[in-house]
């Protein structure tokens, strides 16, 4: 994989990561570009202990756009979008809209004595999975999988070592009922300045659980269970198995798991890496498959904080999708958004028989 990082117009940075050791990427960014915004606001829920980011800018962030007027798309001719070129592997760059950034004008007052404020200090970044508008990440070849996989490594390493970053989300939303805003084949990486709710509760269930057990890995030991039963185990091979977590929050929610203990994206070994690929594939056309029709998911990699509880962590992948059924979808209403109890329409176990059979 060729490595090659460029500026755009207004300062942000891209890079391409190209499948050919040959590839120029020489291509200027054209365009007249505003500066880019400033750092978001991060203010503190004292009631939750939680930090919430205020990003006004991306109230006017590109919506759904008509196919040809695509932003993700290469340059070409008069048409010019984020990424210069005229065609790509993978590209990765600075998020136009970011919800965090690097770019603090200054420090924010005091909200009241109970809610401290502090820069959204961080980053987010794009990953443009192909140039091909109207491919899909199913559609993709396992080398591009491969390929993808590289540049989150590579991604999850350069961007852990950024001061104040605590923890780095790769993830990918599809369809417009998940709520995306560009059609184009596309993923999306955070780098947090702080840990994250959902992590810090893995973290701390992970962390009893080695107490109990002498230093036991709470998710290892549940996926040894889960491969032992077999009841939920959608796919496998030699290095990853794919499973239906038993108390799934989601109608049809699948986890893909390395059976070797690493905390991140970077620590997989070559053939782990290599191995991956045509299991998700396999995993995403079966969710394809079970309406016949494009299943709107989030696909969201879950890896341990980049300074703290490393050893507790263990990297998985968790796919889940809001549809229920071909014509319902999964809303999070009374119970979910208000409590945080969720409660699934499909047994865990069912939504295993029908995936293995899609």
């Amino acid at each position: 994989m060729k490595r090659t990082a460029i500026d755009l117009a207004d300062g942000r940075e891209l890079i391409y990561f190209d499948e050919r050791d040959d590839a120029v990427r020489d291509q200027p960014d054209r365009r007249d570009l505003p500066p880019p915004p400033p750092a978001s606001q991060l203010r503190y829920d004292p009631l939750t202990d939680e930090w919430v980011a205020v990003a006004v800018h991306r109230q006017t962030r590109t919506f759904l756009p008509p196919a040809n007027e695509c932003p993700l798309d290469p340059s070409v001719g008069d048409w010019l979008t984020e990424i210069p070129a005229p065609d790509y592997d993978v590209v990765v760059f600075e998020n136009r809209f970011p919800s965090l950034s690097g770019r603090v004008a200054e420090e924010p007052g005091e909200i009241t004595p109970f809610t401290p404020v502090r820069p959204g200090l961080g980053r987010c970044e794009v990953v443009c999975f192909t140039s091909d508008h109207n491919a899909s990440f199913a559609s993709l070849p396992p080398r591009r999988v491969r390929t993808v996989l590289d540049a989150l490594a590579d991604r999850t390493e350069v961007l852990g070592a950024l001061p104040g970053v605590e923890q780095i989300f790769c993830f990918e939303n599809r369809g417009v009922e998940i709520g995306v805003t560009l059609h184009h084949p596309h993923g999306q990486i955070y780098a947090y300045p702080f840990v994250t709710p959902r992590t810090r509760a893995l973290l701390a269930a992970a962390r009893r659980h080695a107490e109990r057990t002498g230093g036991g890995n709470l998710y290892a030991d549940v996926l040894a269970a889960e491969r032992a039963t077999g009841d939920r185990v959608v796919a496998e091979n030699e290095h990853w198995t794919a499973f239906v977590p038993a108390a799934a929050r989601w109608p049809f929610e699948v986890h893909v798991a390395p059976h070797r203990v690493v905390p991140d994206i970077p620590a997989l070994s070559d053939s782990e890496r290599d191995a991956f690929g045509p299991l998700y594939l396999d995993l995403l056309r079966r969710f394809d498959g079970l309406f016949d029709m494009p299943m709107p998911y989030i696909s969201a990699w879950h890896q341990a904080p980049v300074r703290i509880d490393r050893e507790l962590g263990h990297l998985h992948l968790q796919l889940f999708s809001i549809r229920r059924a071909q014509d319902k979808l999964k809303y999070l209403a009374g119970s979910e958004s208000g409590m945080g109890v969720f409660i699934n329409d499909i047994a865990p176990e069912r939504a295993a028989d029908l995936l293995r059979a899609a």
